[in-house]
């Protein structure tokens, strides 16, 4: 006799410390794409991720007198809190394994909840062998955070609360790292709602269900990337993937500059910072649904955890442009004397600069790196613009190593003993800098230029200025005349690096 999922999550008793989060509409994305599209809001859970309902479904489960000897899991973060919680509602010892990549936000909250953690490893798999090791040794009880029945039993709850808040769910977009998530879901929407559409989300480098299923079995990935950490798996789960195999209806992978711009359509719906994992689905939904074959008529994006480190807030926001397509990264070559700077910002036209890097080399060329807003069929035409006028220039927009490193390594010694550095203040405006470079004049070089629009009203640049020392008023009175503050720091203590 088969397995009744839709029996058994109907009565899971993950409610005795789960929530009904509510499904929200994210009105800007409705209007965007021209079809309703929700938020399942599982950032809302106790520990801030849908992973509290299958932890605990599993450790309802297991026998009192396991209990007692305690359970082990491994986890990226979500599953380690979703353990620990129930454990400790519970009265069980819990011991956590956790990747030592694992955010600080999420290790802390574990170890607030009372279960000792480990870390071992840098990945998730790394972890998880540790832990299998423990519990054979411990006579510990294994909790898999993904490839169980009874985890899935528990995840599968998101899809019933979710046809009771939308009965004629179209299609729906699930995060996916080894799948529980999605198994559960696909369980139970087979079941009860056979017409919605089930599309899994992973990231273009944690792909694994994506692999299995193009192989049409399990495979093990040689590595993963670590930025969506709560989907940082080599290896599907057996369960998750044949039900992903029967039920599933189409994969999609995303890049880290999509999950950012993700994350940053969240944060403006719903004022929270979610997680990269937590962004994931919706990721995949605003790349799929302009494209289904069948266009959808209301579209779910299972917004799955918001256990977000703070430090990585700065490099979220600067991916998050990239992302939506709203700007170019550019490496242009320019004639190293004076005024080519001023005449190369001609050549941008009114396209607002977001990052301007720029260090002087002592050659008959420079390069400089710039960001500018503009749209995606502008950028063929731009690029040919520049080149017609003779600049040798690329688009390293989708160029990872340049967006991680290169934006952040265009500087160096320059010895040049008249050299004058300055903080300058620019309003974030079309042509503030043009007007700067105009009002400023083309007698002096410009030796070094750093810029990134951060969504102040005033963007903050370092400038340097070769500038002898009988020049100097002059420069001043100039630069009081464009009106912008500004200061030397010339004789700053750290002027020596880049200067000496």
């Amino acid at each position: 006799m088969s397995f009744n999922w839709q029996e058994a999550i109907n009565s899971s008793c993950v409610y005795e410390v789960a929530v009904v989060s509510p499904l929200e509409e994210a009105v800007p994305l409705s209007q965007r794409f021209g079809v309703p599209v929700y938020l399942k809001r599982e950032d809302l859970q106790p520990v801030f991720s849908f992973k509290i309902r299958g932890a605990y479904q599993k450790l309802a489960s297991i026998p009192a007198e396991q209990r007692a000897k305690g359970v082990i899991a491994a986890s990226a973060g979500n599953h380690a809190q979703g353990v620990a919680y129930g454990a400790r509602s519970m009265g069980i010892p819990a011991t956590i394994v956790m990747p030592k990549t694992a955010p600080d936000i999420k290790v802390n909250a574990v170890r607030r909840m009372g279960a000792t953690v480990e870390l071992v490893g840098s990945t998730y798999d790394e972890a998880y062998h540790h832990a299998h090791e423990l519990a054979i040794a411990q006579q510990l009880v294994f909790l898999h955070p993904f490839d169980d029945r009874q985890v899935m039993i528990g995840q599968g709850t998101v899809a019933k609360e979710l046809v009771a808040q939308l009965p004629l769910v179209d299609v729906v977009f699930v995060p996916v790292g080894g799948g529980g998530l999605l198994g559960g879901m696909a369980a139970y929407l087979h079941a009860v709602s056979p017409h919605t559409r089930l599309i899994g989300v992973e990231p273009d480098d944690a792909a694994c269900m994506t692999a299995a299923l193009r192989a049409g079995q399990l495979v093990d990935l040689e590595e993963v990337g670590i930025f969506v950490d709560g989907v940082a798996v080599k290896r599907a789960g057996a369960l998750p993937f044949e039900m992903a195999k029967a039920h599933v209806h189409d994969m999609v992978t995303v890049t880290t500059d999509e999950v950012c711009a993700a994350i940053k359509d969240i944060f403006e719906v719903t004022r929270v910072a979610c997680e990269p994992a937590g962004a994931l689905a919706l990721a995949g939904l605003k790349k799929m649904v302009p494209t289904l074959s069948q266009p959808a008529t209301n579209a779910v994006a299972i917004l799955s955890g918001a256990n977000l480190n703070f430090d990585r807030l700065q490099h979220i926001a600067e991916r998050a442009a990239l992302g939506e397509g709203r700007e170019m990264m550019m490496l242009v070559q320019i004639p190293e004397k004076p005024g080519s700077f001023r005449a190369f910002c001609r050549q941008l036209g009114p396209h607002a600069i977001t990052e301007f890097n720029y260090r002087y080399q002592q050659d008959e060329h420079a390069m400089v790196l710039v960001g500018i807003e503009v749209p995606w069929g502008a950028r063929p035409r731009l690029l040919e613009q520049l080149h017609a006028h003779g600049y040798e220039a690329i688009d390293i927009s989708h160029d990872e190593m340049a967006k991680v490193h290169l934006r952040h390594m265009m500087g160096g010694r320059a010895h040049l003993p008249d050299e004058r550095l300055l903080h300058v203040e620019f309003p974030e405006r079309p042509g503030a800098l043009l007007r700067f470079l105009t009002k400023l004049g083309g007698e002096w070089s410009i030796t070094l230029f750093h810029y990134r629009n951060h969504g102040a009203d005033y963007g903050r640049v370092l400038l340097g200025l070769s500038v002898p020392i009988s020049a100097w008023p002059t420069v001043c009175q100039r630069l009081n005349e464009v009106g912008y503050p500004w200061r030397d720091h010339t004789h700053a203590g750290w002027k020596g690096m880049l200067c000496s």
